[in-house]
This record gives C-alpha cells, sequence and structure tokens, in this order.
C-alpha cells in the first residue's frame, strides 16, 4: 500500500509573496478577501482517501517521490516547489481541533496552468505520480520559532537536456508569509469554516465524507520562481529537483553541487528528484 493511501491531501494557496501572480492566478482569487493582506488564499484538497460524491477524482493516490507523469491531454505543467508537513489531526465531539506537524520535505505541489478551472482542486490530481514528497523527510522537534525548521531553506531546480536550471529561488522557510503557529491556527480555522465560494470549497464536508482522517499532508504554499522557472513547462526526460536544506550545515553552491553531482547529503537535507514520464 502506499505509505500515505489513507491520509487526507490538503494544500495552501497564495503563502509566499508574488507566486499567484507569477503562476497567472491572481484573477481566480480576486473576489476573495482575506482578514490580512499578508494571509493565504485558501486552502484546497488534492487527496482524499475515500471516495466522495462530489470529487471522485481526488481518490486516486497522487504522490510519487521518483516520478511525474504527464496527462495525455495537451496541457502546460509546471512544478511547485513547496515545503510538505505530514500532521497528526485530532477531533473533539466529531470536529477538527488540532492539528500537529510532525515531519517536514520536499515537496512538489505540480499543476496544470489553465485558465478559468472551476476550483483549485481541478488542476492538482489528473492521476497517479502527479504530485510529488521526498521519501527522506526530517522530524519536526516543535513547530515553533526555536525549533529545527529555524536553520532551513529550500530550493529548487530543472534538469534538462543535462544542465541544470535554478527553478524556483532559493528562500528561508521563514519567508512563508504564515508560519508555524500562525500557521496551523490559521488551517484549523480555514478548514472548519471555509465555505464552497469562487476556487475554493469546504473541506470540512470531505473531512466529514473521509470519516475523520487521522493524518494528513499538508503542502504549506509554492515558493516564488526564477525567471527560468516561471517561463518554463514540463516535459519528458526533465528531472525535477526539489532540496529542503540545513543552511547552517551546507551552502547554497554546495547545494548546486550536489544537484549537479546527483550526490545528496540525506542526513542535513530532504531531496525531491523526480523524473518527468
Amino acid at each position: 500500500m502506499p505509505k500515505y493511501k489513507k491520509f487526507l491531501g490538503l494544500g495552501i494557496a497564495g503563502n509566499f509573496a508574488l507566486h499567484l501572480a507569477q503562476a497567472g492566478e491572481l484573477e481566480e482569487f480576486k473576489d476573495i478577501i482575506t482578514q490580512d493582506e499578508a494571509a493565504p488564499k485558501g486552502i484546497f484538497p488534492f487527496y482524499l482517501p475515500r471516495p466522495t460524491s462530489a470529487k471522485k477524482a481526488l481518490s486516486t493516490y497522487p504522490l510519487s517521490c521518483e516520478y511525474i507523469r504527464l496527462p495525455n491531454k495537451d496541457v502546460n505543467i509546471q512544478a511547485e516547489p513547496e515545503v510538505g508537513l505530514v500532521c497528526n489531526l485530532e477531533y473533539t465531539a466529531g470536529k477538527l481541533s488540532k492539528i500537529t506537524p510532525t515531519y517536514f520535505g520536499a515537496y512538489n505541489d505540480c499543476s496544470i496552468r489553465v485558465a478559468g478551472a472551476n476550483k483549485i482542486s481541478d488542476k492538482k490530481n489528473w492521476g497517479e505520480d502527479s504530485k510529488g514528497f521526498s521519501n527522506t523527510l526530517i522530524e519536526i522537534d516543535k513547530f515553533e520559532e526555536g525549533g529545527v525548521m529555524d536553520n532551513y531553506s529550500i530550493a529548487s531546480f530543472l534538469r534538462r537536456d543535462g544542465e541544470v536550471h535554478a527553478y524556483g529561488e532559493d528562500v528561508a522557510l521563514s519567508g512563508y508569509s504564515y508560519f508555524y503557529e500562525k500557521l496551523t491556527d490559521w488551517i484549523l480555522n480555514q478548514l472548519v469554516t471555509q465555505e464552497d465560494f469562487g476556487p475554493l470549497e469546504a473541506i470540512e464536508e470531505y473531512i466529514i465524507e473521509c470519516e475523520n482522517p487521522e493524518q494528513a499532508i499538508i503542502s504549506i504554499g509554492a515558493t516564488r520562481y526564477t525567471e527560468f522557472g516561471e517561463r518554463t513547462f514540463l516535459k519528458e526526460k526533465d528531472e525535477v529537483i526539489i532540496i529542503v536544506y540545513n543552511r547552517d550545515e551546507i551552502s547554497h553552491d554546495e547545494v548546486i553541487q550536489s544537484v549537479e553531482n546527483s550526490s545528496y547529503e540525506h542526513s542535513i537535507m530532504s531531496v525531491l528528484s523526480q523524473k518527468v514520464l
């Protein structure tokens, strides 16, 4: 059985400055009003561990640590470098009441780039191998300032025709608009209050239909692209590489060297390397 088959799969939209504009998605969120200008725009499902009446397609398990399989139809596909969290979910009287992140790692929220999709989730799961999550995760000692995640950054690359290109900017995880307790408080509130409106969906209804899953994979938002990443869509034989690394232990230049040599020090980084099929 796939490792996260029984987990709920959720993603956050708009948790890193400028990404939505780069992805051409600002228009879709124009009617979404947030209490705080810096707040994420919403949460979307990418995998539901039980088929639901409204979203049967999302019951297909999409995660892979090795491949991205392009859809059969002629559409543009773009990698989205992110941090993924493994979380425990707790319920009180049947209602979600606590979210506890336990591990983090490199994640690819690979997406179809098409204007006018009805919901964000319509662009997120087109079948097996349409998402990526590293199989080398890092344990979270405490999801707050002063914890292990303070020291980590994320960088991403595309290997094409033997050449390595920076795909996303190299940024500290603290660069996320919402992070640590501010993020988990927001997620908890959003999951129980988000309504079916615009590109968003009422996630709580899915949680109930999935019989209150005890664990979730939550991707916390795509980071900014480089100029190359913003204009480059995936094609067969590409390799997408996303690295979440301890910058106290390894420099950005050393990370690039690791990618060029396809040789990684897994004790100080979470690596996701996916061949595009």
